[in-house]
């Protein structure tokens, strides 16, 4: 499996800084959040595009995805979000960038069913541009089986799941549950660790309470040979632990857990 960490750990970090802590510490990728607040977002011209493109290639560095916001299962006008969604996938095009990641956001019993017409709809442009869309395990749909009901209506190969390990956690799935639920539609899986369902500020990888362990062992026991990234959420959590500091430890925490399930 290859090794990632998401810009949402260190926010608003210029993309030098996010290259040079991928290299420094040994991941193969980065996931990017992308948000105005951040340097890659669905605003930057054509050139900023071709630059951020560049400088990934040149340090030898993956760009994982698009953490984007999209919430597709939300009341309201579909067009707003359908375009949304596009704008992201557009994005991630133009940076070669093979996900993009999406929210739930439903609120009422029709959440199902506006999500898999939104995301059916976006999955035809996704599909031109040889990009996936990936519903994460969140909010309204926080289990793999939550997110099943969408995805199996939507039947689209360009429509897959994202795997937040403290999500299926929390809605009380197990992970062998989650692997059965989500296998084949998953793109790729978050890690993180937490203090205990009642205090999700960010921990190092295996000083918490999560079942990574039991998620990776899943995924090496069923050839699963995709991403592991690692979202450590200090954007939301100013008096967490730096991320920078706790990068490779965490990457030799995720190889152990490698090592020992092979």
């Amino acid at each position: 499996m290859k090794l990632a960490f998401s810009t949402l750990g260190v926010p608003g970090a210029p993309l030098s800084e996010v290259l040079r802590l991928a290299v420094a510490h040994g991941y193969h990728g980065v996931e990017l959040r992308a948000h105005p607040e951040e340097p890659v977002h669905p605003g930057l011209s054509p050139d900023e595009r071709v630059d951020a493109a560049a400088r990934f290639k040149a340090a030898g560095v993956e760009i994982l995805g698009l953490a984007g916001y999209p919430r597709v299962a939300a009341p309201g006008d579909d067009e707003p979000v359908i375009e949304e969604i596009r704008e992201l996938v557009s994005l991630a095009r133009d940076l070669g960038a093979p996900f993009v990641r999406v929210f739930p956001g439903g609120e009422d019993e029709h959440a199902d069913a506006i999500a898999a017409r939104r995301l059916g709809t976006a999955a035809e442009y996704a599909a031109d541009l040889g990009v996936r869309i990936l519903l994460e395990t969140h909010d309204s749909h926080r289990t793999g089986a939550d997110a099943i009901r969408v995805l199996g209506l939507v039947g689209h190969r360009q429509v897959g799941a994202l795997w937040d390990v403290m999500h299926t956690w929390l809605g009380g799935e197990q992970p062998h549950e989650t692997y059965a639920a989500l296998s084949p539609y998953l793109g790729y899986v978050q890690v993180k660790d937490i203090a205990s369902a009642e205090d999700s500020t960010p921990l190092a990888l295996g000083a918490g309470v999560l079942p990574l362990a039991e998620c990776v062992e899943v995924l090496t026991r069923n050839g699963w040979d995709g991403w592991l990234c690692w979202e450590y959420e200090q954007r939301w959590y100013e008096n967490a632990e730096p991320l920078p500091g706790l990068l490779s430890a965490g990457r030799e925490h995720l190889g152990r857990l490698l090592n020992d399930s092979a």
